[in-house]
Order: structure tokens, then C-alpha cells, then sequence
């Protein structure tokens, strides 16, 4: 099979690897399941290996999020079939242990990382490909209700395996709800995501931070109510300006640098509050002084996507809910090379691959 995998700082390869199989010996647990993928995409924290900021340690396979159709499954599968069509959250979990039942599965004491060793299951697949073999099946894949769905609705439900998910934890953690006044930093997919999170938590007002056309448009479309281009002492100035003279209530931190943090701190109210889940690659940090002469809280953190899918499911197969709309390219998965470079140089917001 075809599988992407990372060689450094823009070398992105397609390479051909051995078809995943089912663990087998006295030692398989007999939880895994093979998935072939339907469709897969290229995430904003790719990039960070992409641009050279994390250093890839020899040749890295890629991708995190992937749905698709169950083609095998172990002997102690009990609740994915063979034939049903699955969303994978964006790391492997039991679902059982004590952390996931605390709605904290991306600490799962059973669990791992895509590309990555799980605990007594061996080494999981990546997303980035023609097939994964998929550990713990039971806790990890979530099962679509009737089969491969229309494949116009194909890009929303990839979003739940992470970025729609995502922006909605950044809302949960801020504590948005009917009524709350709302900025959003970072018009990346999980800011746009965090905008529509924010909408159906009933956010009142809701600003999106962009100065890019047609990310400005999509934001609107997802329920923004007001757009701002400026950044930095400029955007601050321009949010207290737009909300009694103190900042909105919440801020949703989606990028992850030092300055989308800097900017969230400071553009929310005293008291109000800062949800997080940028991947902190680019140097966040948090000046505690501040914080405490303000009041502002900080809350967030890698999103437990796989305890909000079930929620969100319904909504993106009746429309309530479109955030398939981030992805504004679509490739094969040949493409990858390309996909990765449309995203590093903001020609497109994110990119879906197909086998």
C-alpha cells in the first residue's frame, strides 16, 4: 500500500509499504481492526515537522485523523463490525481506563499515538495512507449509524476526528454559553471550527481574528458576527474598543505561538477567560503576574476528542453543523507533497486526501 511519510523540512514522500495485518501469536490481544481509508488530511500541526520548528527523526509516517470502512477485525472486537464506516480520533484509546472515563482519553493509560507504540498492541499505523491497523478498535473508532455515508458529507465527518472536536473543546474549556462575548485567534480549521463551537454553545457575539478574504468569509458563514484584521497592541486596542472598553469575555487561543497567546491574554476582560488548544509549538508562555493582577484564567490543552464525536455526530449528518467547509483542496493521496506545501503557504485552509 501507499503511505505518506515525513524524510525532514519539506520532504514530504508517498512511499509503498507492507498492507497492515491483523496481530497475531500468544501474545496479541485481539483488539485491533483493519481500517481502509476513505479519506484522510493534512493537519496544522503537520507543519511544525514541515517548517523544520520539530525536528523529524529519520523518515516519520503521517497523519492523524482518517474514516473508513472496517475490513478485519480481531477475535475480542465486540463493538466495530467488519463493513461499518468509523471515524478515528486523532490517538488510540481504550475508552475504559480511568482517564477516559474522567472525559480525559488523550491521557488514556492504555492508549497512544498514531505512527506511534501502544501499550501491549504494538505499533500503530498513520492516518496518511491506504490502510491502518487500528489498536484497541473498541475504544478508539467511532461507528457513522448506517454504513458509508454520502460522500458530500465525507470532509464534515473527517473534522470530527480532530479540528471540529478541537475547536469545540476550546469552547467547553473557556466556558462558553448562551450569551458570552467571544474572540477567536487563528483562522486556521480549528479556528473556524472554534467559531462554529462557539455559535452552538449560544456565544452572542463572536469575533473572528483574520486577515485573509476568504477565511474572513467562511468565519461569517459559520456565525461570526464581526471580522478584525488587526493584530497584536492594534487588535487588542480594537477588541476593547468593540466591547465596553474591557475585552470580550472569552478568547479562544487556536495557533499555538507565543504572540495568538500574547494577544488571547491580553484581549480578554478582567475575570474573563482564555481557552487554549493551539499545539504550543512556537514558544506560548504564560507571564503569571499578569494573570493574577487580572483575573484572567487559562484553560485547555490537547482536546479529548474521542468523548465529543457521539455529540457531534448527529449534528454534522443533519446539516445542523457544516465544518467540512474547512477543507478547501482536495488531492489524491499521490498529492500529499503538494497538499503539505498549500498549507504551509496559506493557499489553502486544509486539505483532504483520497486514496
Amino acid at each position: 500500500m501507499r503511505a505518506v511519510f515525513m524524510h525532514g523540512e519539506k520532504d514530504i514522500r508517498v512511499e509503498e509499504t507492507p498492507d497492515p495485518v491483523l496481530a497475531t501469536g500468544p501474545e496479541a490481544s485481539g483488539r485491533d481492526a483493519i481500517v481502509r481509508v476513505v479519506a484522510s488530511c493534512v493537519c496544522g500541526s503537520d507543519l511544525w515537522g514541515y517548517r523544520g520548528v520539530r525536528q523529524a527523526d529519520g523518515a516519520r509516517p503521517m497523519g492523524h485523523e482518517f474514516v473508513g470502512v472496517v475490513e478485519a477485525i480481531g477475535d475480542a472486537v465486540a463493538t466495530v463490525k467488519v463493513g461499518d464506516f468509523v471515524i478515528a480520533p486523532f490517538y488510540v484509546c481504550c475508552n475504559t481506563c480511568l482517564n477516559c472515563r474522567n472525559g480525559f482519553s488523550t491521557s488514556c493509560l492504555n492508549g497512544g499515538w498514531w505512527g506511534g507504540e501502544v501499550k501491549g498492541e504494538g505499533r500503530a499505523d498513520a492516518g496518511q495512507s491506504e490502510r491502518v491497523r487500528v489498536p484497541l478498535a473498541d475504544g478508539t473508532l467511532v461507528v457513522v449509524p448506517g454504513g458509508e455515508p454520502d460522500p458530500a458529507l465525507i470532509p464534515g465527518l473527517l473534522t470530527l476526528s480532530d479540528v471540529m472536536c478541537t475547536g469545540h473543546h476550546a469552547a467547553l474549556s473557556a466556558g462558553v454559553t448562551a450569551g458570552s462575548t467571544v474572540a477567536v485567534v487563528g483562522d486556521g480549521a480549528v479556528g473556524l471550527s472554534a467559531v462554529i463551537a462557539a455559535k452552538r454553545l449560544g456565544a452572542a457575539r463572536i469575533v473572528a481574528m483574520s486577515r485573509h478574504e476568504s477565511r474572513q468569509k467562511l468565519a461569517v458563514e459559520f456565525g461570526a458576527t464581526d471580522v478584525v484584521p488587526e493584530r497584536g497592541e492594534e487588535g487588542i486596542a480594537k477588541l476593547k474598543e468593540m466591547f465596553d472598553g474591557i475585552g470580550p469575555d472569552i478568547v479562544l487561543e487556536c495557533v499555538g505561538t507565543k504572540e495568538s497567546m500574547d494577544q488571547a491574554l491580553r484581549s480578554a476582560r478582567p475575570g474573563g477567560q482564555v481557552g487554549f488548544v493551539g499545539v504550543p509549538a512556537g514558544g506560548p508562555e504564560l507571564p503569571v503576574g499578569q494573570m493574577f493582577s487580572s483575573n484572567v484564567g487559562v484553560r485547555g490543552g490537547v482536546a479529548p476528542v474521542r468523548g465529543y464525536i457521539e455529540e457531534l455526530l448527529p449534528e454534522v449528518l443533519d446539516g445542523r453543523i457544516q465544518p467540512g467547509k474547512v477543507f478547501d483542496l482536495e488531492l489524491p493521496l499521490s498529492g500529499a507533497a503538494e497538499a503539505y506545501a498549500a498549507m504551509d503557504e496559506r493557499r489553502a485552509v486544509k486539505v483532504l486526501l483520497r486514496p
